[in-house]
């Protein structure tokens, strides 16, 4: 759908249920009023559009029809819903062939594993149907992530091999052309082991050097594209993995 000239997602949820089946935190107002006309708007959306409580969005349907709608909440962005909730009976009438994509349930107890596979039973254990608790919908997109992570990994390990290397290259050619150099510290009395490790310690400087440049670029890019997305995903956080950053620079080092 569209408000004005903007692209805008609709969810449309049951107006009678919702109160009893999902908690949001709500920055301004409630379930209470919500339905017809009286929509919740994440705090995202309402932010990149100026909306507040009370304030009236025009809305243009898939099928062309237009609304006006009433902002009557507005709630903290979450993994489950986003964009404009609205009632689905309001909804219904300008979507064609309309399906639900998730199904709330709530049951006596509260959520468990027991309750998830007496759900599962039910439904025949449906290979298309997932029932999950919130618990699996975190693990779902810290999975996404994972992989991602994975693969910058990879290229992070490439990138390491390409980058010994050429410390290797370097240093070959520095000791190639320093002969005369050390040349003339072996004939002032200074000995093969020392000349040795005076190599070691500027290859040492020179992998440790570049091992903490990329760590601290890595991580000011991380928290750099964390604050793009923090917007949209709430449940986000920047977590520095510190042992993995220090392998790497002891992989460096070595």
């Amino acid at each position: 759908a569209k408000s004005g000239d903007k692209e805008v997602r609709l969810t449309g949820v049951d107006a009678d249920q919702i109160a009893r089946l999902a908690a949001p935190e709500f920055l301004n107002g409630s379930w209470r009023g919500f339905g017809g006309d009286k929509v919740a708007v994440d705090k995202a959306t309402a932010d990149k559009n100026n909306w507040k409580q009370g304030s009236t969005l025009p809305v243009r349907y898939e099928d062309g029809r237009s609304d006006k709608l009433t902002v009557s909440a507005v709630y903290e962005d979450n993994a489950m819903f986003s964009g404009i909730m609205l009632d689905s009976a309001t909804l219904a009438p300008h979507l064609r062939g309309a399906t639900d994509q998730q199904v709330l349930v709530a049951v006596d107890g509260g959520p468990s594993d027991a309750a998830k596979e007496r759900l599962e039973d039910a439904l025949g254990n449906n290979p298309a149907v997932a029932v999950k608790n919130k618990e699996d919908v975190s693990d779902d997109f810290a999975s996404a992530f994972n992989l991602l992570l994975n693969m910058v990994y990879g290229l992070l390990g490439m990138a390491v091999l390409v980058a010994v290397l050429g410390v290797v290259n370097t240093l070959a050619m520095s000791v190639y052309e320093r002969q005369q150099e050390l040349g003339m510290l072996r004939a002032i009395g200074l000995d093969r082991r020392r000349v040795k490790r005076m190599v070691r310690l500027e290859s040492l400087t020179i992998s440790l050097f570049g091992g903490v440049m990329g760590v601290a670029l890595g991580v000011f890019f991380g928290w750099a594209v964390g604050q793009l997305i923090g917007d949209s995903l709430s449940t986000y956080e920047l977590v520095l993995p510190w042992p993995r950053l220090i392998l790497f620079l002891f992989l460096a080092g070595v």
